[in-house]
């Protein structure tokens, strides 16, 4: 089911590897090109043979470029059946050529709407009639015409020409036209979002908030099949938003070695990266279950990394290792230390130095490593959470905190050296599973107790994973205390001092706790539920 590539209509808005995509068809192959506006210019002024599209439909563009592919001369040599002879003589009655090959991407919508202080007029100039409708019907004839709706494909598609002498195959057309079916309908979706949050609408509708619209519409891309889910006996698969974000995260990050992700492994890199990202100093953050068994920032990465693994050294065997800086050759050498017998799942960091990548690929065969490029600002979107009927979202939970509004609410406050780690320890209990409470020395973590049902527990085994570390420590508790218990509990572990949101109706008998055991207390405010 080979179909020769001869003429080739190409509409495209993100120009990316355009040319060296319409050379390749030119040069190698001898498809005849047929362009509209700006890419009909970039291919000429390329030195590269191209017909206006004008010189096909016999007409002009009009309406400011609104009206310039929606024509009978177009659609008439993408739909027609090439087995039906009726269809081709009616081709061949008019005049109007076969057209195999579609390359089209659309006006940027989403990315015009998400622009601050974008008008309802530029929003509506950016939704594309034309391009849709030649991707719809090149898909929809994906028996005759191949349609390649993104530049990604275009190394796809040359590989395919290449191996069939300038043909494509049949399950390469059905590929291309399923891809483009979901970017189209991701599209229209986002085009019906917008309308019904920024215009639909009514502005005194106290109740509206524009980032929940009263319809959701959602579209990730499979991104790759898992061998299993969280168990052996769950089937799988890693889905990304569409279109693919641009920021640095795991979705986007790049496996430079080791054996394929699982399940678990993508959930823990996305902890571990996002607590890791929270540290302007070098970082590294250790992550086993979707829980920090270990953190911590120094002036050096490689220090960063010891403090980390030796937090809790027990339960980092066999865990998630995440950086925020790229990750050098002493670093490296301190993960890979024969003595220490490390056994890491996963290591991902901005990028590697080379001595250090070479080291690390050479260390254990299935270790996975991988490269998020520079990392900057914080997980983006909403936040979904799939109950059995139901869809919960939410914002993220980024932002709410303001370190000028913490107050003292204790006798004693608490010193320099406290409120530094107290920050720290704050920003680490974030990220644990409720009820949470971290112990922290300086800017090391030395203690974690991750969802209990009972706060005093968690403080009872954040005590425990500390040890001897305890004394001198800081506690950081995700939600307030409700009893006084956790404040006896922590000083009898030697923490010297404390911060929480506040909130209780019994706050006042947990600060009277901490001024009879001399505990600085800081409240911030904001509570930090992690379920």
């Amino acid at each position: 089911m080979l179909r020769p590539i001869r003429r080739a209509l190409l509409s495209v808005s993100d120009k990316t590897g355009l040319v060296d995509f319409a050379r390749e068809l030119v040069t190698k192959y001898g498809v005849e090109l047929i362009a509209t506006g700006g890419t009909r210019k970039a291919i000429a002024d390329a030195g590269l043979q191209v017909k206006d599209i004008a010189e096909i439909t016999k007409f002009p563009e009009m309406l400011d470029g609104r009206v310039k592919s929606l024509h009978p001369a177009i659609f008439a040599g993408l739909l027609a059946k090439r087995d039906k002879p009726d269809h081709m003589a009616t081709l061949a009655e008019h005049g109007l050529p076969e057209i195999d090959l579609v390359v089209c991407n659309l006006y940027p919508f989403e990315q015009t709407v998400a622009k601050p202080g974008v008008t309802e007029a530029e929003a509506i100039e950016n939704i594309d009639i034309g391009g849709p409708s030649m991707v719809r019907a090149a898909a929809k004839n994906f028996d005759a015409v191949a349609v390649v709706p993104h530049p990604e494909f275009y190394t796809q598609v040359i590989s395919d020409l290449a191996a069939n002498s300038g043909s494509l195959t049949l399950f390469r057309r059905r590929l291309l036209a399923s891809a483009a079916f979901a970017i189209i309908a991701n599209y229209d979706s986002a085009i019906f979002n917008y309308f019904v949050d920024h215009i639909s609408a009514k502005k005194d509708d106290a109740t509206h908030d524009p980032r929940f619209p009263r319809a959701l519409r959602i579209m990730p891309i499979k991104a790759q099949a898992l061998r299993y889910g969280e168990n052996p006996h769950q089937q799988a698969a890693f889905y990304t938003e569409s279109p693919k974000p641009d920021r640095p995260c795991v979705a986007t990050a790049e496996q430079l070695h080791g054996k394929e992700l699982s399940y678990n492994n993508i959930l823990d890199l996305d902890s571990a990266l996002n607590l890791a990202r929270e540290y302007a100093a070098p970082a590294c953050v250790v992550v086993k279950h979707n829980n920090p068994c270990g953190a911590a920032t120094s002036a050096k990465l490689v220090d960063a990394f010891n403090l980390a693994w030796d937090g809790d050294p027990l339960s980092a065997f066999g865990g998630i290792i995440a950086f925020n800086q790229t990750v050098d050759a002493d670093t490296a050498s301190a993960i890979m230390d024969s003595k220490a017998k490390r056994f890491v799942e996963c290591v991902i960091a901005p990028d590697y130095d080379p001595l250090a990548l070479d080291a690390l690929k050479g260390w254990k065969e299935n270790v996975r490593l991988l490269k998020t490029g520079p990392l900057s600002g914080f997980p983006q979107g909403l936040d979904y959470r799939r109950v059995d009927g139901g869809l919960l979202v939410q914002t993220r939970d980024y932002g709410a905190d303001k370190p000028d509004d913490w107050k003292v609410v204790t006798k004693r406050k608490p010193t320099e050296a406290e409120s530094h780690a107290l920050h720290f320890a704050w920003l680490a209990c974030k990220h644990v599973k409720s009820n949470g409470i971290v112990l922290a020395k300086g800017t090391q973590l030395v203690g974690v107790g991750a969802g209990q049902m009972s706060r005093v527990v968690s403080v009872e085994i954040a005590v425990k994973k500390a040890g001897d570390k305890s004394k001198g420590s800081v506690l950081a508790s995700d939600a307030f205390f409700p009893f006084p218990d956790n404040v006896h509990a922590a000083a009898a572990a030697g923490v010297t001092a404390i911060i929480q949101p506040g909130g209780s109706v019994k706050d006042k008998d947990s600060i009277a706790a901490c001024d009879e055991h001399g505990i600085a207390m800081l409240f911030t405010g904001v509570r930090h539920f992690r379920h």
